[in-house]
């Protein structure tokens, strides 16, 4: 059976100074992604909504990734609405195309992801709570654009680019992040986060376990 989150008995609250270094520079970095993927995203997308209009939200997550990919390495209240908050002022500052605006939808799409943390209270961060964070910052996408941008749209319209924008959260910006944190965490970047920890711990026995045949072999 595959464990579906990892979990601590008694979760700190409190922000650390390093804490707040490493959401501010995955922030940053999820910034610029936006500012480049605002560039490409309506040519690549415009194929995918000529099939099926509502459907282009498909790949729109890669505007969610910083909420839960924050969210899961610092695992703090405030952790996933502060990364993707970041990552939009910093596409604002770079002259996104929607200005500050970009605030609004960062503020919403974070909330998203931070309520799903805060529901499980903070204490569950594997790949099952890694993709609800994203369907929830999904969900946060879908209330903004369909309020602000598509409020006169027909319902079959609606419905699609709802069911498309939260599937789009759970893979691009949940599973995404979750195998983020991964790759991360193996390369050691991670060892000052329990996500590094944990990643380590389970990667020991399986070091162990692929060396035991080297060995048998080396001796025989």
């Amino acid at each position: 059976m595959v464990s579906t989150a990892s979990t601590t008995t008694r979760p700190s609250m409190r922000w650390r100074v390093v804490d707040i270094v490493v959401a501010s520079v995955l922030g940053v970095a999820g910034g610029l992604v936006f500012t480049l993927w605002n560039l490409v995203y309506s040519p690549l997308t415009a194929p995918i909504e000529a099939v099926l209009p509502g459907l282009q939200a498909l790949v729109y997550a890669v505007w969610l990734f910083p909420a839960v990919l924050v969210g899961l390495i610092v695992r703090k209240p405030g952790a996933a609405l502060y990364g993707e908050l970041v990552a939009a002022a910093v596409s604002a500052l770079l002259g996104g195309f929607w200005g500050w605006t970009a605030l609004a939808w960062g503020l919403v799409q974070g909330l998203g992801a931070e309520l799903v943390f805060a529901i499980l209270l903070y204490r569950a961060w594997g790949l099952v709570p890694a993709i609800l964070a994203g369907v929830g910052a999904g969900a946060g996408l879908t209330i903004m654009d369909l309020t602000f941008y598509y409020a006169a749209a027909r319902p079959e319209f609606m419905v699609v680019y709802a069911v498309s924008a939260m599937l789009s959260g759970a893979v691009i910006a949940g599973l995404g992040s979750w195998l983020i944190v991964r790759g991360l965490a193996r390369t050691g970047a991670l060892s000052r986060f329990a996500a590094g920890r944990e990643v380590s711990r389970r990667s020991e026995p399986e070091l162990a376990s692929a060396a035991e045949p080297a060995e048998r072999s080396s001796t025989s």
